[in-house]
């Protein structure tokens, strides 16, 4: 088995990376930090057209028709760009919801507290990107269910974890327009954790980038830091979780295209916890390899890092998800 990535698809992820350094620089992407809306409308829309949205659509339906690998590289360069918005729930719901497919419509996507979980509807359901919402799903054992952002009455939270994440909260959920079955619900929640891993894989590798490149360039005691023992490992540290990461996410993506290779749900979950690990530890990993500075506003790795604690709390979280990998190896 060849496990190269194919010359079409290394151009795909290096025309996305062009896309974003030429709309999504971030220095624009800062300029809307803790705004209410923080999506670039004429950038959402070159990104439909670039066929983020609706790169998974099959051609029948007037999508791409590439499978979720394409897809995860896609992603992987949209987390390295800290490019802000629903962009999962968007490229989920290209062929269900008009206008999803070339970014003419932002979708939202919140899941339903479990009324069988104790104390899961007990806590306001938090919305992310509300204001920016033209229409909002709900996933749900159930399956998928529209709900008009605008009916909702939620209240804006001041001081989101990722100031390109503002949140809203509602004390309940409506029943909304079913849209979608639970077929469709359960294939949402197993790609919606592949493709969010592969942004956490993108912010991974951002990060280790930056730290590296300020080992080499700041200087103390009249040599790079980067020679010290101590930074080295933490960079080496960050490039193999790196790595491992996209093996996991890599491996994931291709066994949902090809299930006969394996288990798509078991892969899915590896992926997103490893990715999820990477990004989180490299984001902190980064800031501290820029000592006092880290810890400034001016220094963007803690974005990266309050953007991994975010996406560490999407289709699945690190407990949820080693527990769904202990119970595939016991077979309970």
């Amino acid at each position: 088995m060849d496990f190269e990535l194919t010359e079409l698809q290394v151009d795909l992820a290096q025309g996305v990376r062009r896309l974003c350094e030429g709309r999504f620089p971030l220095e624009q992407v800062r300029l809307v930090e803790s705004a209410d809306r923080v999506v670039d409308r004429a950038g959402w829309r070159q990104l439909g057209e670039a066929g983020v949205f609706n790169l998974c659509l099959a051609e029948a339906a007037g999508g791409v028709g590439l499978g979720l690998a394409d897809a995860a590289l896609v992603f992987e360069e949209l987390g390295r760009a800290l490019v802000p918005g629903p962009l999962v729930a968007s490229h989920l719901a290209a062929g269900l919801i008009d206008g999803a497919d070339d970014g003419s419509v932002v979708v939202g996507l919140v899941e339903r507290p479990d009324p069988a979980v104790p104390a899961s509807g007990v806590h306001p359901v938090v919305i992310e990107h509300l204001g920016d919402l033209d229409v909002l799903l709900v996933l749900s054992a159930t399956g998928i269910s529209s709900v008009d952002p605008e009916l909702l009455g939620a209240t804006r939270l001041n001081r989101p974890m990722d100031p390109l994440t503002p949140v809203w909260t509602v004390p309940a959920l409506p029943e909304g327009t079913p849209v979608a079955g639970p077929e469709i619900a359960a294939w949402w929640r197993r790609d919606g954790a592949v493709l969010t891993a592969a942004l956490q894989l993108g912010s991974a590798a951002w990060t280790t980038e930056l730290a590296v490149g300020y080992a080499k360039q700041r200087r103390q005691f009249g040599r790079p830091i980067g020679g010290f023992q101590a930074i080295k490992h933490l960079c080496a540290d960050m490039a193999v979780r790196t790595e491992v990461a996209r093996c996991a996410v890599h491996a994931a993506a291709v066994t949902v295209d090809q299930p006969d290779v394996g288990d798509p749900l078991v892969a899915a979950a590896g992926a997103k916890l490893l990715a999820d690990e990477a990004a989180v530890t490299n984001g902190r990993s980064c800031i501290q390899v820029h000592g006092g500075m880290g810890f400034t506003w001016e220094v963007p790795a803690h974005l990266a890092y309050k953007r991994a604690r975010v996406l560490a709390t999407q289709f699945g979280t690190e407990t949820e998800l080693a527990e769904s990998l202990a119970e595939s190896l016991t077979g309970s």
